[in-house]
């Protein structure tokens, strides 16, 4: 049987991208991580707008004004205005979450998207960063510290994102360990710290 290699590569790139990851694992961790609390359900709007609906509105704007080449923004000169609009959204998500008394773990994710969105910002000034990877892994850093060790095999998800974006020509292979490594960790540690204070 034939398989069109690069037509898998773009289905991997598409499926395993932010705007269906994200949304993805805050499901996840809001209806097993908080089953039973009545607000629940609000707290999962709050963050689906601010990692799904926002962007998608956005990209999807700006390619209809010709500011973006294409949904992915391949290109990075064109990367610093929408990541600039989300830093914001997810500031506005912040405060929605802490009127609406959620729990600290879900509030801090929102958080810390705008911190991270400013870091990939400043990266992006000089360098590549891959965002599909960054996403990837900090959602699963996200599963991991709600779940535990177990949710580690997710991890396997990385590397096959990896060779699709490569195969892509979207990133190099730096671009994309970098935004894996960076996505995780930084991610970690942030919530790690926020849930301590």
């Amino acid at each position: 049987m034939h398989i069109d290699i690069r037509r898998f590569a773009s289905l991997i790139s598409w499926v395993v991208s932010p705007v269906v990851v994200a949304p993805a694992a805050y499901l996840f961790i809001v209806l097993y991580g908080y089953r039973g609390e009545p607000r629940a359900l609000s707290w999962f709007y709050v963050l689906f707008a601010s990692a799904t609906v926002a962007p998608m509105m956005l990209i999807y704007g700006l390619k209809k004004i010709g500011k973006v080449s294409d949904y992915n923004i391949t290109f990075r000169e064109q990367r610093f205005l929408p990541l600039l609009v989300l830093v914001g959204v997810n500031v506005i998500g912040y405060e929605f979450m802490k009127q609406m008394g959620s729990p600290r773990f879900l509030s801090g994710i929102l958080l810390f998207n705008a911190v991270n969105t400013v870091f990939i910002l400043l990266v992006t000034l000089q360098w590549k960063i891959s965002i599909h990877l960054f996403s990837l892994a900090s959602s699963i850093a996200l599963v991991y510290l709600q779940f535990g060790t177990p949710m580690l095999w997710l991890l396997l998800f990385v590397p096959l994102l990896m060779w699709s974006r490569v195969y892509l020509k979207a990133h190099n292979f730096m671009q994309t360990l970098v935004g894996s490594m960076i996505g995780f960790f930084l991610m970690f540690a942030e919530l790690k710290w926020w849930l301590a204070l």
